[in-house]
């Protein structure tokens, strides 16, 4: 537990700057596009604030695929609800969604994360298959 919670640890500190950074990247594409940006000081901060937080936890629980003995889709079902929840909890914190939308949310994450997670998984499976087939023949 201690390995898993040290690697998540460094994990989420790696990779804590990038929401941030994916933040004033989003706004700046809404202001290039026309569209006015009023935010406070308070909306700004949370919105800073809030996007580490989201960074850390989802760069952090990637390491759930580093337990070994954790079946690789069951690892991809705890990432997927942790990611889930954190995303969704400060979405509906900072305001960028509202209660009725989290259906739709719902709905775009689970496809997005299916997508995601498979193009990832199906090439590193077959490579790994691969690399098994050409150990058997030696």
């Amino acid at each position: 537990m201690r390995k898993f919670l040290k690697g998540f640890c460094d994990r989420g500190v790696k990779f804590a700057w990038g929401g941030p950074v994916v933040m004033a990247i989003v706004l700046l594409c809404i202001q290039a596009a026309g569209t006015d940006v009023d935010l406070t000081v308070d909306q700004a901060a949370l919105g800073i604030m809030t996007t580490t937080v989201m960074a850390f936890i989802a760069a952090g629980i990637s390491v759930v695929y580093q337990m070994e003995n954790l079946p690789k889709a069951f690892a991809g079902l705890i990432q997927a609800a942790v990611l889930y929840i954190d995303y969704l909890g400060f979405y509906l914190l900072n305001g960028w969604i509202s209660v009725s939308k989290v259906g739709v949310f719902t709905l775009i994450f689970v496809a997005g994360f299916a997508i995601i997670w498979f193009s990832i998984y199906i090439p590193t499976k077959r490579k790994v298959e691969k690399m098994n087939r050409l150990l058997k023949q030696q």
